[in-house]
């Protein structure tokens, strides 16, 4: 796992160790038939996530994991390699979210994130908003999915 330019470990991170044009790389995480088909029949019942055979004859051509399990990949390599431990506050959602290429089984997905801006607060000086553009990219160095995450952040010493 490749951890960027970062000087700190997630757990002693806080939002000025966030250095806006600064890209991190995170992953790769390889992705199972096994996996896309269980993320399918549980939350995203289509053809072409649940049935291997079926999905052939689809638009697709063969099983694609949903994007919304290509989001739950992605969430896991930011919370466990971006995000602060102990500074981040939760999120306003993203921005911006789109699915570009199927993720098929065997892919294995790379996070590349690049700090984008990094937004104190008006009203509160102890913290402030990260935004991150968020890039998922296969073995190829396809992009196959992007986003714009936003994340509340403390600062270390303020407030």
């Amino acid at each position: 796992m490749t951890q960027g330019k970062f000087s700190t470990s997630p757990q002693e991170r806080y939002l000025e160790d966030y250095v806006e044009g600064d890209i991190h790389e995170l992953g790769p995480v390889a992705i199972t038939e096994d996996e896309i088909v269980r993320f399918g029949k549980t939350f995203d019942p289509q053809l072409f996530h649940t049935d291997p055979e079926g999905a052939k004859n689809t638009v697709y051509g063969g099983l694609i994991a949903s994007g919304w399990h290509t989001c739950g990949l992605f969430m896991r390599l930011f919370v466990q390699h971006y995000l602060p431990g102990r500074a981040s506050l939760g999120s306003p959602g993203v921005d911006e979210l789109r699915w570009l290429k199927p993720v098929r089984p065997g892919d294995e997905l790379t996070l590349r994130i690049t700090v984008h801006r990094v937004k104190p607060s008006r009203s509160k000086p102890d913290r402030g908003v990260l935004f991150s553009f968020c890039e998922m990219l296969n073995q190829q160095r396809d992009v196959v999915a992007t986003m714009m995450a936003m994340n509340l952040i403390r600062y270390r010493d303020r407030g």
